[in-house]
C-alpha cells in the first residue's frame, strides 16, 4: 500500500461498517445470508485481499424479493410521518458512518 493509502487507510473502518474477513452478500435487512460462490475482493493499491464475499444465488434472490414483498405491503400501512422519521433515521446513520465509508470508496 503506498504511503498515502496508509495515512489514509484505518484497518478499523471495514469492522466499524460490519465488513470482515468473509461476508454473506445477500440480506433481507434482519437476515444475511448467501449460497452462491464465494468472491474475492482486492486493493487496487497493492494487490492485497480487502475481503471475502458469498455471492447471491437465484434461489437467494428470490427469498430477498418475498420479504421485500411483504415488508412493502406493511409499510405502506404506516403513517407518512412515521416513514419520514425511519427514513431520517437511516440519513442520521449513514452521516454517522461518513468517515469509514469514505475509506471504503478510497480503496
Amino acid at each position: 500500500m503506498s504511503k498515502t493509502a496508509q495515512d489514509f487507510w484505518n484497518p478499523r473502518s471495514l469492522e466499524e461498517l460490519g465488513i470482515y474477513n468473509f461476508n454473506n452478500g445477500t440480506s433481507t435487512g434482519s437476515d444475511n445470508f448467501s449460497s452462491g460462490e464465494e468472491l474475492a475482493s482486492y486493493s487496487p493499491v497493492d494487490g492485497a485481499l480487502i475481503g471475502k464475499v458469498r455471492t447471491t444465488s437465484k434461489a437467494d434472490y428470490e427469498k430477498v424479493m418475498d420479504v421485500a414483498t411483504n415488508a412493502f405491503k406493511i409499510w405502506k400501512t404506516k403513517p407518512a410521518p412515521l416513514r419520514g422519521e425511519i427514513v431520517r433515521q437511516f440519513g442520521d446513520k449513514l452521516r454517522e458512518l461518513k468517515e469509514p465509508l469514505g475509506r471504503l470508496v478510497f480503496l
